[in-house]
Formats: structure tokens, sequence, C-alpha cells
């Protein structure tokens, strides 16, 4: 039972960064089609990158403590990445080269949806694997 409550506090974070990373997209598309200035959206995206960085460290190191150690591996190149671009100083928008840099940081932030999604379908997976483990004892 305890299992079944980790799953899906884990998909509950997993869903909270993927809520994080739409936000993103969505002040990128917008300052693509000119709805927002560079200013309010590079602000909007540096706001939200801390907290993206917090969550998937804590998700990380939470599936190392409760035994998961498939999905910790799963989750540690994601980890590794936004540790890299925090250590470089890489992990903020520039209000200066939005405009420049606009094409890879939407596809940046798109490669990284579609990792949190692939990861949620596991999350999902395995929380349904123990609802149903759990049924038969």
């Amino acid at each position: 039972m305890v299992d079944l409550f980790i799953w899906l506090f884990s998909f509950f974070i997993l869903v909270a960064l993927l809520v994080i990373l739409v936000f993103q997209l969505i002040c990128l598309a917008d300052l693509e089609f000119d709805y927002i200035n560079p200013y309010d959206s590079s602000s909007r995206i540096n706001k939200a990158v801390l907290p993206e960085f917090i969550l998937q460290g804590f998700l990380c190191l939470f599936y190392l403590l409760t035994g998961h150690w498939v999905m910790s591996l799963l989750c540690a190149p994601y980890l590794y990445y936004n540790v890299r671009l925090y250590t470089r100083k890489q992990h903020l928008v520039d209000v200066t080269e939005i405009f420049n840099l606009l094409h890879w940081e939407k596809k940046q932030r798109i490669c990284k949806l579609v990792y949190v999604v692939v990861l949620i379908f596991f999350a999902v997976f395995w929380m349904i694997y123990t609802a149903l483990e759990d049924v038969d004892d």
C-alpha cells in the first residue's frame, strides 16, 4: 500500500513538472508571436526555471531513497543536464539574446517535455501494476 502512495506522489510531482514546462513553452510561443515583450517573457521563464530544477532533483532523490532504482536511473540524465546548465550559468534566459535563441530554447523545453511525458507513462504503469498487485494480496 505504501508503494502505491509513493507512485501517486511521484505522479503528482511529474504533473507539476509538466505544468512548469508547458508554462515555459507558452511564454516562448507568446514571445514568438509577439503577444508579449522579451523582458516579461524572460522574467516569467526565469521564475519557473529554479522550481523546475528543484522538483526534478527532488524526484530523482525521492526515487533513489524509496528504492526505485530504475526510475532513479531514468531521471539521472535529466538531472545531469539541469545541473550542467546551472553550473555553467546557462539556465536563465537572457533578455537581450532571447530572440536569437528562441528556436533553441523551444527545442530544449520540448525535449524536456517529451522526457517528462515518458516518465509519467512509466509512473502510471508502475502505479497500476502496484495497485493490481495489492489487490491480489
